[in-house]
């Protein structure tokens, strides 16, 4: 009869191979990755994550981890292979692997509280958005700081790891003792190299995706390795990894849609020629301002809103300036990142695949609102409750001919609040005045792009300003928020310039983009008010408007050329031609248009999906030919006109 080997037995096996420390490393590692996945499940709800779909993600969860593991333990493998009998034999090795499993351990740990926190904020594992924060360690391990008890929390993991640590010492002092038996270093050395490329060669990010949920799939994943996968497509060349058709064939489509792309040096000639367009001005105007103030609000879901159907009364003074303004009920941002949407908000151009043009080099002198505005001689300024330098936000926004502010710029004694994100909104806004004061004074016309910080992580704002005392979550930043800018309004109105301007209130994108698809068309919904008792008639726009299509817009409203050179198209123009709207993460391109939603993928993958128009749910269906020429025309187009320089201004 075959006798069972015992514990005792596998583990003298594994460590006369050199194999017993990996394993407990790697048994370590799997109890860490499934525990996460676990209790990130159960945090989404039952709701969202069905049970159906946890054999899925449980099971290629260890696919991943695996994957994972085989790149992690590669540095083990090799010290291991390395490593001689009688070093081995030595009473340090014990204590030196005792150090290194705790350390090891307390570092996956670590990981794992850096993900809940991550799934807490966006609901998916570590993504593009990771990748952009660990470049700007500064501003995250001090929005940590401010909005967690970070030092008992890192002393949870160090003890959880240590109790680990003397649970396994008797397994751990004994891989340190045994000499190898002959051929184990070869083998451990061969592991350290054909695992790594074994992982390269099998394992892809896109396994994760296919089961409908996005949840699931999210789920599927492991962190690090969504974080590997995610630094590696930085960037992403549309021709490259994305369905195309022949440019003659996208740009008869375009023209047909109304996208006519005049060249930038025929719309200015013209523009200096004539100080108002020949057409009508749109019927939501009583007249033509002569400035306009562009206010981004950072995180504003149009959820938040009660002019939008909520009902927590955050936003009293938005509510009221929708009522006496001009409400665009139906409007998405193209993106998940202030990046995406500042993009849109300034280029007017559907998101190209990887990072936002805001962040990619060459990024100056392109067709910008800013650039275009001061060829015809208005003061143009982009002011930052930040530091302007994350994102690249000054560097994009000065080489396009924007004046920049940010709290660098603001007198000290100003300062009355601030936190890591940036100081607090009021803030920027009394210092945004004397700005515009300026320019009005010199008789010039100003376009001023003003974003705020306020509502971000860690949600702290100056105290007595709302009922919500700070640190006031989410819903508390949002009434701030509401309470600077109907503040800074309400200043406003005292400046000469108040009656000739347009205040334009606007989302940089949802706070959370979370949902049981990849692009959820719901979470990408953003409110957008014009506001201007002498300029705009009180109303509502119902048409479905993407963020993309501001810019032209606003030249429409100021009555200056330029808006036929923008991708997007202005609100007053858009009967002929359909609605549509654009919306992305880092690598799925969706395009909206007659209740369908088609997405590019990379590896020219493209996908349908029917979206009920009261619900937003969304239902896989055939490709329709049509929509997916169009969004392929539009995508392929904007990505070629980066590449090859053709969003340049006149004269770069």
């Amino acid at each position: 009869m075959m006798m069972q080997a015992s514990p005792k037995t596998i583990s003298a096996w594994l460590a006369e191979r050199g194999q017993l420390f990996i394993a407990l490393l790697a048994l370590a590692a799997l109890g860490i990755f499934t525990t996460t996945r676990i209790v990130l499940a159960m945090y989404t709800g039952m709701g969202s994550v069905p049970v159906s779909g946890w054999p899925r993600f449980l099971a290629m969860g260890i696919w991943f981890d695996v994957a994972v593991l085989c790149y992690l333990l590669a540095p083990f493998l090799l010290y291991e292979a390395a490593l001689g009998n009688r070093w081995r034999a030595a009473p340090w090795q014990r204590w030196a692997r005792y150090a290194v499993f705790w350390l090891t351990t307390a570092a996956l740990l670590f990981n794992a509280l850096s993900e809940l926190l991550f799934w807490v904020e966006f609901e998916t594992r570590f993504n593009f958005i990771s990748v952009d924060y660990l470049v700007y360690t500064r501003e995250v391990i001090g929005n940590i700081r401010e909005s967690y008890p970070v030092t008992p929390l890192l002393l949870a993991i160090g003890v959880a790891a240590a109790l680990l640590t003397w649970v396994l010492r008797s397994l751990l002092s004994r891989a340190a003792g045994i000499s190898l038996v002959r051929g184990a270093r070869r083998n451990l050395l061969l592991a350290a190299v054909i695992l790594p490329f074994a992982s390269g060669l099998l394992a892809n990010v896109d396994q994760m995706y296919g089961h409908g949920n996005n949840y699931v799939e999210e789920l599927s994943g492991n962190g690090l390795f969504s974080f590997a996968a995610a630094f590696r497509r930085n960037e992403l060349d549309y021709e490259r990894w994305y369905a195309t058709i022949p440019q003659e064939h996208a740009d008869r489509i375009l023209l047909d849609l109304g996208v006519e792309r005049e060249p930038l040096s025929v719309v200015l000639a013209r523009s200096r020629q004539e100080t108002e367009y020949a057409e009508p001005r749109p019927d939501f105007l009583y007249r033509r301002p002569r400035h306009v103030v562009l206010i981004t609000v950072e995180s504003l879901s149009a959820e938040f809103l009660g002019s939008y159907g909520s009902r927590q009364g955050l936003t009293p003074r938005l509510d009221d300036f929708a009522r006496h303004g001009v409400q665009f009920d139906r409007v998405l941002a193209t993106g998940t990142r202030t990046v995406r949407g500042l993009e849109a908000l300034s280029l007017g151009t559907p998101p190209v695949p990887g990072q936002a043009i805001v962040r990619r080099p060459s990024n100056e002198h392109l067709s910008t609102i800013g650039e275009l505005l001061e060829h015809l001689d208005f003061a143009t300024y982009f002011v930052y409750g930040g530091y302007g330098y994350f994102d690249n936000m000054n560097a994009y926004f000065a080489g396009n001919d924007y004046i920049t502010h940010d709290r660098t710029d603001f007198p000290k004694e100003s300062v009355i609040f601030e936190n890591v994100w940036g100081v607090a909104d009021e803030v920027m806004f009394n210092n945004a005045l004397p700005l515009l004061d300026k320019a009005g004074n010199n008789g010039k016309r100003f376009f001023m792009h003003i974003m705020t910080t306020s509502n971000h992580r860690p949600f702290t704002y100056p105290d007595g300003r709302i009922d919500i005392p700070s640190p006031g979550g989410r819903e508390g930043a949002v009434k701030y928020t509401d309470f600077a800018i109907g503040q800074f309004i309400d200043q406003a109105r005292r400046h000469p310039w108040f009656d000739d301007t347009l205040f334009v209130i606007v989302a940089d994108h949802c706070a959370s983009v979370a949902g049981k698809t990849e692009l959820p068309v719901a979470k990408y919904r953003i409110p957008l008010i014009f506001y201007g008792p002498a300029i705009v008639k009180p109303g509502h726009v119902t048409r479905l408007i993407s963020q993309l299509d501001l810019p032209p817009t606003l030249f429409d409203v100021l009555g200056v050329e330029g808006d036929d050179h923008f991708f997007g198209s202005a609100v007053s123009e858009q009967e002929s031609f359909g609605e549509r709207a654009f919306i992305s993460n880092y690598q799925s391109l969706g395009y909206y248009k007659q209740d369908v939603l088609t997405v590019l993928k990379p590896k020219r993958n493209i996908e349908s999906f029917k979206i009920d128009p009261q619900t937003l749910e969304a239902t896989p269906m055939p490709v329709n030919e049509t929509l997916r020429d169009e969004a392929i025309a539009y995508y392929q187009t904007a990505s070629s006109a980066f590449k090859y320089r053709k969003l340049l201004a006149p004269g770069h």
